[in-house]
């Protein structure tokens, strides 16, 4: 019997998988596709925008009409808790930093309308900009986006969104522009990581991986790494933002790095569990190599033939396959498909750095 799925589904299984998407998946959800593009559509081509109430869920469609302007900067005021989540957002979050870095985007935060009445006509969220204002109106389940092209009336309601700007907080984005984050893992690691992680992100929608379950996107990182035989260590720093000073101009006084420098994606040592779980479902090994003195380090190497093969666009797919497969209690996969574990071992340690 094929499982149930939509409408024939448990009620308990919906429940669960609501439960299991990433938050911002799940934000990225409170407007439908519709009011999206309506909303893309009508920012597109115009240099002037100023946006007020803007939710984590009309970032996007803010992005991709701005991939398609040139000229000037965008200002965007978020809802309060909308840009928070971005630090925790590897797709998304890289790439709003991104503009931001650019000039692209002024990103700042600011407090609802209070009462729904005014020059904007109550409504929450509204783009301005010279001959026009937007604003979405209509209950949560049926929003639209609505226009005013009358001059008297744009002009009011354009000095109201760009007060409400002024009077709105600076926000950071919590992660590295994605430009900078390829930069620094050609740099710790190496181009090949820092291609495929560029196609990877490329190809993955805002909302597809979160910080928490089986399969993160950290998890999709320790990947990357292993199929380039990487020291868990070298990736660590990279994620954390540790990387090594290339020169004076990079460091501080004392000799570290400066915080403005600094790309962290996640603590260094958060990659232990997702490392573990792709140990343990055949997908990599973690080699202990001597490097110098002290402790041996753990060399990440991918074996499992599907995870080599696959293009960047494609490792999250096959780790998703692969993490959809039932595992004992200590949650090891039996027999993983596509484990070259019956090679010996030299064979499989050829492709290893020194």
């Amino acid at each position: 019997m094929a499982p149930a799925t939509g409408d024939d589904a448990p009620d308990s299984d919906r429940a669960s998988d609501a439960a299991s998407r990433p938050p911002v998946a799940a934000a990225l959800d409170e407007f439908d596709d519709g009011l999206a593009e309506s909303v893309a559509s009508s920012l597109t081509g115009r240099s002037d925008v100023v946006a007020v109430g803007v939710p984590l869920a009309l970032l996007p469609p803010i992005l991709a009409a701005r991939d398609e302007t040139t000229g000037g900067t965008w200002r965007v005021a978020c809802r309060p808790g909308a840009v928070e989540p971005l630090a925790r957002a590897l797709v998304l979050g890289t790439a709003v930093a991104e503009a931001v870095a650019t000039g692209s985007l002024e990103l700042r935060t600011a407090a609802d309308l209070g009462p729904r009445s005014g020059a904007l006509g109550g409504a929450r969220t509204c783009f301005a900009s010279a001959d026009r204002v937007d604003a979405v109106a209509g209950p949560a389940s049926a929003r639209t986006l609505v226009t005013e092209e009358t001059a008297e009336r744009v002009a009011a309601a354009g000095r109201a969104v760009r007060d409400r700007f002024a009077s709105a907080t600076p926000a950071t984005v919590g992660m590295p522009a994605r430009s900078r984050l390829l930069a620094t893992a050609a740099e710790t690691l190496d181009d090949r990581f820092a291609t495929d992680l560029a196609a990877a992100l490329d190809a993955l929608p805002y909302g597809a991986l979160g910080r928490s379950g089986d399969l993160t996107d950290r998890t999709l990182l320790v990947a990357l790494a292993a199929r380039h035989d990487h020291l868990l260590w070298d990736l660590r720093r990279w994620i954390s933002g540790e990387t090594q000073p290339a020169g004076g101009a990079r460091e501080g006084g004392d000799g570290t790095r400066r915080e403005a420098e600094r790309v962290g994606v996640a603590a260094g040592q958060d990659l232990t569990d997702d490392r573990r779980r792709l140990v343990r479902r055949g997908l990599i090994e973690a080699i202990k190599v001597p490097v110098g003195d002290g402790r041996p380090r753990l060399r990440l190497r991918a074996v499992d033939d599907a995870l080599l093969r696959a293009t960047p666009t494609e490792v999250l797919s096959v780790l998703r396959g692969r993490f959809a497969l039932p595992v004992d209690e200590d949650g090891r996969v039996e027999s993983p498909p596509g484990s070259d574990g019956r090679r010996p071992v030299w064979e499989r340690t050829r492709r290893g750095k020194n």
